[in-house]
């Protein structure tokens, strides 16, 4: 058995952001740190959709999902500036102790290469864009975002885990199965079963678990008695069209956060990841192969098209208490009929129609992701649809053309938010030294946030050791 001071589980931004704030303050040669992760190495994280342009092979430990840097590491690698999306830490504390600590991960993140460029909805063009939104009932967050760009996020991740290596333990291909608590000398020893039988013992537990882990940890917390809250699912498509259409705003906003309340069902639907001249990609979360886009910041690895999310929020009430089962479930239905998922033209969607090869072949926009020509009618429940249809009309009153016939619209895309374990204002659980961090804990949904989380927490951990 090996003993650490702090073990984290999960190497994704709030694990390696907690792992690089405590090595940095703890560098006692005595203090040790384990940073566990069930994926790869970041060199070793290779996705054979991204690289060959194939259907998802169904790899055990999928590099999309999995392995240092988290879900983030091939993602367009958005970094929101904001409180007001990405997140619930200000539930938690101040809204400026969020921008606080936001602000630091950006540092952290420039010393490793990112841009100091930045687009906001501070500017007059921004300004301009918030406005004619409000004309048609759309309503544009405001934010500031860098935009780090799909291969320069991968060599910030890279020179991250250079770093890490030579201060803390990282334990790659590693899965925790279970979490158990000990008393010893009146404090908490936390013990880690690993998937190989092997026990690692520490003094801390910070549990990082990522959207790939939030389904164990969710678990794991029902086995310890920790109290649970079931977060929201968010159900929609990725839509995809030319980049010429959403250019006068993704030039000066880069990602337009916009929020519609159908007049229909009075149901929220929201533009999300927005990627201009992006791909449209695979991803696979627990067998269940979903959509998702990213872009890159060299202008050379650019598309023709602009891709973006368009997602219905569900939070359920009682007796239902399963929405991340409820989000599996519809995406299976979309690899049931398609094999992985299903691309449609929304004049097909309109006329009632599956959407055939024939069609696509014809079709003025160009899908940037091999998928299977199908009826996403077949596949999500008619209200979310409706929602969807209603906002893709809404958006093209503020960017003509995203309701043409050749519109692309990618199913199933599914934003999983973890059930929230009840939590202290330090992010600590009903067990003194175990707390709970990022996106796979239900405490944020972003890269800003989560890695904000990571840095709250380490900093808790190095004044206790202070004290």
């Amino acid at each position: 058995m090996k003993e650490y001071d702090v073990a984290i589980i999960g190497a994704g931004v709030a694990g390696y952001c907690a792992a690089y704030e405590i090595s940095k303050n703890l560098n006692s040669s005595n203090f040790k740190v384990a940073l566990i992760e069930q994926g790869n190495t970041i060199d070793k994280r290779v996705c054979p959709i991204i690289s060959k342009k194939i259907r998802c092979q169904n790899c055990k430990n999928c590099s999309i999902m999995k392995g240092f840097g988290g879900a983030g590491n091939f993602s367009d690698g958005k970094y929101n500036i904001t409180t007001e999306f990405g997140g619930w830490l200000n539930e938690y504390i101040p809204d400026d102790e969020v921008i606080n600590l936001i602000n630091y991960v950006d540092d952290i993140n420039m010393r490793f290469g990112a841009t100091s460029e930045t687009f906001s909805t501070n500017t007059k063009e921004a300004k301009d864009i918030k406005i004619k939104a409000l004309q048609h009932d759309l309503h544009l967050l405001d934010a500031t975002v860098k935009h780090l760009g799909t291969e320069r996020n991968l060599e910030i991740l890279k020179k991250v885990f250079n770093y890490l290596s030579n201060k803390v333990d990282i334990l790659c291909n590693t899965k925790v199965e279970t979490i158990e608590i000990n008393k010893e000398n009146n404090r908490n020893k936390y013990y880690l079963t690993l998937d190989g039988g092997n026990v690692i013992k520490s003094t801390y537990l910070i549990v990082a678990p990522g959207r790939a882990g939030a389904e164990w940890f969710s678990k794991e917390c029902k086995k310890l008695d920790i109290p649970i809250i079931n977060n929201q699912v968010d159900i929609g498509v990725r839509v995809e069209l030319p980049a010429e259409i959403f250019q006068h705003i993704t030039d000066n906003i880069y990602e337009a956060k916009l929020k519609y309340r159908t007049k229909k069902y009075g149901d929220i639907v929201r533009t999300f990841c927005m990627n201009p001249h992006g791909y449209v990609v695979a991803e696979n979360v627990d067998g269940i192969i979903t959509v998702n886009g990213h872009s890159y910041a060299d202008i050379y690895l650019r598309s023709n098209n602009t891709n973006f999310a368009l997602l219905v929020s569900n939070k359920f009430t009682q007796p239902f208490n399963n929405p991340y089962q409820y989000g599996k479930r519809i995406a299976s239905f979309s690899n049931l009929l398609g094999s992985g998922v299903l691309v449609q033209r929304f004049g097909d969607l309109i006329d009632g129609r599956r959407s055939t090869q024939h069609r696509l072949n014809q079709s003025f926009t160009k899908p940037t992701l091999l998928a299977e020509p199908g009826d996403l009618s077949l596949v999500l429940p008619k209200r979310h649809l409706d929602n969807i249809i209603e906002m893709i009309y809404a958006l093209d009153k503020l960017a003509p053309g995203t309701a043409n016939n050749d519109t692309l619209l990618y199913g199933v895309e599914v934003k999983f938010y973890s059930a929230k374990p009840q939590l202290s204002n330090k992010l600590e659980t009903k067990y003194e030294n175990f707390f709970a961090i990022g996106d796979g804990a239900g405490i944020t949904r972003g890269l800003s946030q989560a890695g904000a989380s990571g840095i709250l927490v380490a900093r808790e951990i190095i004044q206790r050791e202070k004290d």
